[in-house]
């Protein structure tokens, strides 16, 4: 079994969810992989009850690291809980270069998603100047170490991690098999290293990064992940069933 999420960003209304979920519904019944839609906040609710009883789980996009209900404009965990998520992306690279992020501000926002009973899907992955310096190994040890401070072992069980490289997203290239491959036994190593061999080979590590379903077919013989974090060929709902399917 493979786990496919989808990361719908500022997509769906939920009005377009529930015809969305309509549609995509009908096409992975009986699917065996776990499917997770991480929708917009407003959306939860919508699908929270249309996905009731079937192998679709809801994730939330973002979680406020501040439990003190004081800052304006964000979600806390506790919400998300309730509309329905039973996982929340952390760290991906949009909320590090444009809000300015770090990895502390994870290493919180993970602290926060567990103790509402959240599942975590962290995004790590290099940028082109760090892959083009062959510092890809380098960076994803940071972003690991820093984002997972203060975790303990047991609780990565509630942790994905996504390899995303960031030159990759929605740029239309990949990374080959090799360097993809390379990536993920790095990510397990820095695990192992840290927590222990157990844990490194139990970790679920999944890809993200211009997949669409042409393209997944290429890992699928990659034993070494455990699924894909697709982003903006999930926003059709024919194609992400198409790829849900595939893997």
């Amino acid at each position: 079994m493979r786990k496919v999420i989808g990361n719908f960003k500022m997509h769906q209304t939920p009005t377009q969810t529930k015809e969305y979920l309509l549609q995509f519904m009908s096409k992975v019944d009986g699917t065996k992989n776990e499917v997770v839609l991480c929708l917009p906040a407003t959306s939860l609710t919508t699908a929270k009850y249309m996905v009731s009883g079937s192998n679709i789980k809801l994730g939330g996009q973002n979680i406020c690291d501040d439990d003190h209900a004081k800052t304006t404009g964000e979600i806390s965990g506790d919400m998300l809980k309730d509309a329905g998520a039973e996982y929340v992306i952390v760290g991906h690279s949009e909320r590090r270069t444009k809000f300015k992020e770090n990895f502390r501000t994870n290493n919180k926002k993970i602290k926060l998603a567990f103790k509402n009973r959240l599942k975590v899907i962290l995004c790590v992955g290099e940028n082109l100047t760090e892959r083009n310096t062959l510092k890809m190994l380098e960076s994803l040890k940071i972003q690991i170490e820093e984002s997972l401070k203060g975790i303990y072992e047991n609780e990565l069980e509630r942790v994905v991690i996504a390899y995303e490289p960031i030159w990759a997203i929605g740029s239309g290239k990949l990374p080959t098999n090799k360097e993809l491959d390379r990536a993920v036994k790095a990510i397990r190593k820095v695990i192992t290293d840290d927590f222990s061999e157990k844990a490194g080979q139990s970790i679920q590590i999944v890809y993200g990064g211009s997949l669409d379903a042409k393209n997944v077919n290429q890992y699928l013989k990659l034993n070494t992940i455990n699924g894909f974090l697709v982003g903006g060929s999930c926003l059709d709902p024919l194609e992400f069933a198409t790829i849900v399917k595939e893997v």
